[in-house]
């Protein structure tokens, strides 16, 4: 499919979350924050000035998803050296954790709620860091301008919407005292249409305003981190926060077919995820089979599973171990389990396989496979500016509502993200000091003959890069309008039988599949809530579209 039958197909009729233009684009979950990005563009901002804007609107408009104490990859796309970078702004163990934080005095797992919400499962934050670090890599404009947008916003409130009603429906039970007191004033929970205001997360963004990412992790918002987190029975330290770093790499880079494919590299895994598996499906060409057909669906599960299992084995943070990157990626290596894919039945004998056979790397280690699959809430966000740059950023508290422990007195929540390792100590992905936890979140740059053609990404925790992938292959393979890409109903599944679903999956594709020993969960429900922007190589025009499970919407800045 080229890219010219690719736009060919994309639609006329634009709803309120489509958008076209030329001069620039943003689309993230929250109206807001795609304004504030396109307002950004709209005075002179390049593409990182307006994400790092953005990620401040979400901090107000979507802050049970992210937020000031978040993580996150960002990616930026330089136009003109034609190179695409990731900051890493990852949240990492406090020197004080140790691999036994999740199990109990017998050995066995906490369970996840209580794990979860203590001050144990608080990491060091780094996404200010990491918009400190790509502002001044990336960015034209100063910290304080980028934040006025958001503070603002803070001041004039946010109107609550149906993805704040279904957290608390669904989660509230994370919520601590003090996250209790915002989101259920007078005891009774925030209701859609409201306008709620946060007056200490104001005052905390014009502290960063005036003091810069150094009053989070050296002043006094550092200190009521610290405080906070002790009080829950944390490890948190201020040397924690204080020698925390963001780290500036190139993008790692895979093929499928004639597009090559920019993403993080680990300790993100998303990644890898999301190269293994167009890998795997590269010669298997996808699009001769229906797109709601039992066979493409099978071809995605298998996928899943066989990726999952490596995954599972061997990613983990580069600093402590050895990761077969090159040999889980080897073409020999991935033909070999492409064979465990047969069209005749789910295949019980798909374990992780042995990449250090091709890798140039050889085994330093024995630990074992990972049982954990991280989270599932977060949020996705993308800038594209009228030279061409692209920054896009996938950020979380890593559960809805994070640790639901808020700060007093600043008006944010702390992350959870050391639920992101595995809870078991023998694990690849166990806890250790210093060290950062598996991520699954897939910021992804698609280029075609050297040129950027789309980017997209989507939070919900493991389901992330099956959301990025299906998307991806609805647009290149399929040659579908994007917002119909995106809303083409998805599946995702891990090592095991059972299949999640979206509404829409034919009921006859389901029969082929249960036949074929798989199970599918009997409630359909929404996967991801991917963005993306599609790019015209030759005309410089964009097309943007976001996921209907959120009120998101792509803002075309010619129409600001």
């Amino acid at each position: 499919m080229t890219m010219e039958h690719i736009w060919a197909n994309q639609k006329e009729g634009l709803n309120k979350q489509q958008a076209r233009g030329k001069n620039g684009m943003t689309a993230s979950a929250t109206e807001e924050s795609s304004k504030i990005g396109a307002e950004i563009l709209s005075s002179g901002g390049n593409a990182m000035d307006a994400l790092a804007a953005m990620q401040f609107a979400l901090a107000v408009s979507e802050p049970f998803n992210t937020g000031l104490a978040a993580s996150g990859f960002i990616m930026y796309y330089d136009a003109n050296k034609k190179k695409a970078f990731v900051v890493n702004g990852h949240s990492i163990a406090p020197q004080k954790a140790h691999k036994n934080i999740f199990v109990d005095e017998h050995q066995d797992i906490i369970p996840f709620l209580k794990r979860s919400t203590p001050g144990t499962a608080v990491s060091v934050p780094g996404i200010l860091k990491g918009f400190e670090k790509a502002l001044a890599e990336f960015g034209t404009m100063k910290w304080p301008d980028v934040i006025a947008p958001a503070v603002r916003l803070s001041e004039e409130g946010v109107r609550v919407n149906l993805t704040w009603n279904t957290g608390l429906e669904r989660f509230s039970d994370r919520l601590g005292t003090e996250a209790r007191k915002f989101f259920f004033p007078d005891d009774v929970p925030l209701t859609e249409g409201e306008v709620v205001t946060n007056d200490n997360l104001t005052k905390t963004l014009k502290i960063l305003q005036e003091q810069g990412a150094d009053a989070f992790y050296k002043g006094e918002i550092a200190d009521a981190i610290v405080e906070t987190v002790q009080s829950f029975d944390g490890f948190m330290k201020k040397n924690d926060l204080m020698e925390y770093e963001a780290v500036v790499t190139e993008a790692m880079t895979g093929t499928y077919g004639d597009y090559t494919i920019a993403v993080p590299s680990p300790p993100n895994a998303g990644g890898f995820s999301l190269l293994y598996m167009l890998k795997l499906l590269e010669n298997k060409n996808i699009s001769k089979y229906d797109v709601r057909s039992w066979e493409k669906y099978y071809l995605i599960a298998e996928v899943l599973r066989v990726m999952t299992a490596d995954k599972l084995a061997f990613m983990g943070d580069p600093n402590f171990y050895d990761i077969p990157l090159d040999g889980l990626l080897h073409d020999e290596y991935v033909e070999k389990r492409g064979e465990l894919l047969n069209f005749k039945f789910r295949n019980d004998s798909i374990t992780e396989g042995n990449p250090w056979n091709y890798d140039k790397k050889k085994q330093h280690h024995t630990k074992k496979a990972s049982t954990k699959e991280p989270g599932p809430e977060t949020t996705h966000f993308i800038a594209v500016d009228k030279e061409g740059n692209i920054a896009a950023c996938t950020s979380s508290l890593e559960h809805f509502f994070g640790s639901g422990i808020m700060v007093p007195e600043y008006g944010f929540l702390l992350n959870n993200d050391m639920t992101d390792f595995d809870p078991d100590p023998a694990g690849i992905n166990a806890v250790e000091p210093g060290k950062y936890p598996v991520s699954m979140k897939t910021p992804t740059i698609v280029f075609k003959d050297g040129h950027p053609v789309l980017t997209l990404g989507s939070p919900g925790g493991p389901t992330i890069p099956a959301s990025v992938l299906q998307t991806m292959i609805h647009i290149l393979d399929y040659g579908m309008d994007v917002k119909d890409a995106i809303e083409e109903p998805r599946i995702y599944n891990g090592t095991g039988p059972l299949i999640w679903q979206e509404e829409g999956i034919p009921d006859q594709a389901k029969r082929k599949l249960e036949q074929m020993n798989y199970q599918f969960d009997s409630i359909a429900l929404s996967i991801g809530n991917v963005q993306a922007i599609l790019i015209h190589t030759l005309t410089g025009e964009l097309y943007g579209a976001c996921d209907s499970s959120r009120p998101g919407i792509p803002v075309a800045v010619n129409t600001v």
